[in-house]
């Protein structure tokens, strides 16, 4: 495996790249970087966590002019949480050599990100949809742009968002260098490819380099009309610091999130139809560890980077093979290993069997028995292996605080008074000094509400001021 500077990348880059750590490639980056850096269109196919920003966004940053004022390079993504993430990464890796980049998305205001490409920008990240509002409006000009990525191509396509890809492909000179990745490579992303592309070099990332090897691997045979309550069963079993439990449609997801709330689990929903406000509350409430589960659709899930998911849950069995190995890959990140669960029909076991064969693993049967406690954090492994990049270099959330023994509380105030589990979590870790993810199994019933804290801080919870609301919380220690 070659090192970043055998790769050729210029100084400033390589700078960048030691400020956060990274020495070694990850195999995406290492196939990926060669031929990009000799000016070849690349296809690359891959996952989220597998190291993709890097593979592309480094050639780009050493291909941009900091002295040229005019965008030489167009990120298209189909999130606004992927454009985000991307831009993070971008800015980090080009910080020495002085690039500039621009995020462009919907649900933020277009005249600041108009009067952002006024004052420069070499690099501009966007959904389509705004760069395409943006290249309407003469704010965005792509004659200079010479090197154009198209970041989860097969979610663009199911967002239906192809057709404005094509053209702002065809807004760009016929002489710019195309960076394509995908997870999945259905037909109309292969013709979007032969069409746009040239001569381009196919890099794959087989799915056993990818972190399914981090995961345990489960499987439930449940009739359908069981499954909110198997799940229900399998989360009281778990006990996950955080999980995701995935769903086919938007419908299910909202049915699926109300069902868990009535339980008085501490749940929040996640998928298309949401405002992007509302999409942000939750992302950033799931990030910081303050919702332990959430319920989502794929397509909503994408740019999800947490370190500290413990479990994945497929309520619904994935659409094929290559969605199964991307939704497990939400767990068993940066070191720890994680648990997946697949919920499957008896009439759905030949769909399990060819995730079975296309994965490489067998799916143990879920009991009760098969449950051991989420895992802790590895041991370190040497430096050249910890600090293979992931998709962000952001700082990492890190691994969840050990909490040890727990103390049960029981606090006045229930559905009855509007609480629910987050304003019971959000009081204890505000009045309390408690990080959130140390706050385990809130439960809200009609008068009053429960919630574990670990034993070793009881007494500072109890003499802290908690408030809810402006108005203080009555707090008891459950006594068995």
């Amino acid at each position: 495996m070659p090192t970043f500077a055998e790769l050729g990348l210029q100084a400033p880059i390589l700078a960048a790249l030691k400020d956060v750590g990274y020495e070694e490639p990850s195999p995406i980056q290492a196939e990926s970087i060669p031929p990009l850096m000799e000016g070849r269109d690349v296809i690359g196919q891959a996952q989220t966590g597998s190291g993709k920003t890097a593979a592309f966004g480094l050639p780009m940053i050493n291909y941009v002019d900091p002295d040229e004022r005019e965008v030489q390079g167009l990120v298209l993504t189909p999130t606004r949480e992927l454009c985000i993430q991307v831009t993070q990464a971008l800015r980090t890796y080009g910080r020495h050599k002085g690039v500039d980049v621009v995020a462009v998305f919907g649900g933020a205001p277009i005249r600041s990100q108009q009067a952002q490409l006024r004052a420069g920008g070499h690099i501009v990240v966007g959904t389509v949809g705004r760069v395409k509002d943006l290249i309407s409006r003469h704010s965005l000009v792509l004659h200079s742009t010479r090197y154009v990525v198209l970041d989860e191509a097969d979610e663009m396509l199911d967002l239906g968002f192809l057709e404005d890809v094509e053209k702002i492909l065809s807004l760009t000179p016929n002489s710019r260098q195309t960076a394509l990745f995908s997870a999945t490579m259905p037909l109309e992303i292969q013709r979007l490819a032969d069409q746009y592309l040239y001569d381009p070099v196919l890099v794959k990332v087989a799915a056993k380099t990818l972190s399914v090897d981090t995961v345990e691997q489960f499987g439930r045979e449940v009739a359908a009309k069981d499954k909110p309550a198997a799940l229900v069963e399998v989360l009281q079993a778990e006990r996950p610091e955080q999980a995701i439990v995935f769903t086919r449609t938007k419908i299910r997801c909202d049915q699926l999130y109300r069902t868990l709330r009535d339980q008085g689990l501490n749940v929040k929903a996640l998928h298309g139809d949401m405002s992007q406000g509302a999409r942000d509350g939750v992302m950033i409430s799931f990030k910081e560890g303050r919702t332990p589960i959430l319920v989502a659709t794929d397509v909503a899930a994408r740019g999800l980077d947490i370190t500290t998911v413990t479990h994945v849950i497929n309520f619904d069995v994935p659409t094929s093979p290559d969605v199964y190995v991307h939704r497990i890959g939400r767990t068993g990140r940066a070191g720890r290993s994680g648990r997946a669960i697949t919920f499957y029909e008896p009439r759905q076991a030949r769909e399990l069997e060819a995730i079975e064969v296309h994965a490489g693993i067998k799916m143990a049967p879920w009991t009760q028995d098969a449950h051991v406690a989420p895992t802790a954090p590895r041991p370190a492994k040497p430096r050249r292996h910890a600090a293979k990049p992931h998709d962000a270099p952001a700082v990492a959330n890190g691994a969840a605080p050990p909490v040890g023994k727990l103390a049960k509380l029981i606090i006045a105030g229930g559905r009855a008074d509007g609480i629910e589990p987050s304003d019971v979590i959000g009081a204890l870790a505000g009045g309390a000094g408690l990080e959130g993810e140390r706050i385990r199994n809130v439960r809200v019933l009609e008068r009053f509400s429960l919630a574990d804290v670990p034993a070793d801080a009881l007494e500072t919870v109890l003499s802290s001021a908690v408030e809810l609301g402006g108005s203080p919380l009555r707090l008891e220690v459950a006594r068995s």
